[in-house]
């Protein structure tokens, strides 16, 4: 059984009703595969729902967390994270917090994360990605 980790935009497509990712959902959960908000993704969503008070998206959303769990932050996903920020310093490509944050939790758990923006994420080493915007 897999574990499948949801970027932001993933989730956004998701709410949005996109069929792609609606139907890629649909072919894991039957697979017996399970998914999983990334923390940093479930901040993201909810701050900008917050911030343009949108309290009918925002129970959406919410339910949408109960249905399929959010990760949590620990410092060993945190040390994870700093040893991201500092390989990819020292090879000169800079990434997002938020991104650190996302594909450092994937790879301690060795969780594939799902993401339409594999190319931010593509010079992380050991961390596998797919892009349910795409038909598999």
């Amino acid at each position: 059984m897999s574990v499948y980790v949801l970027d932001t935009n993933i989730i956004s497509f998701y709410l949005k009703g996109n069929e792609v990712v609606i139907n890629n959902f649909t072919r894991v959960l039957a697979n017996g595969d399970s998914i999983l908000v990334a923390p940093i993704a479930y901040y993201e969503i909810k701050r900008g729902l917050l911030a343009v008070d949108s309290q009918k998206r925002l129970k959406i959303f919410e339910d949408f967390c109960k249905l399929f769990g959010v990760g949590l932050l620990d410092n060993k996903v945190l040390d994870v994270a700093a040893n991201i920020y500092a390989e990819q310093r020292r090879i000169g490509r800079m990434m997002e917090d938020a991104d650190i944050l996302i594909a450092a939790f994937c790879k301690y758990w060795t969780f594939p994360l799902v993401t339409n923006n594999t190319k931010h994420f593509s010079y992380v080493s050991d961390l596998t990605l797919f892009d349910w915007t795409q038909t598999n």
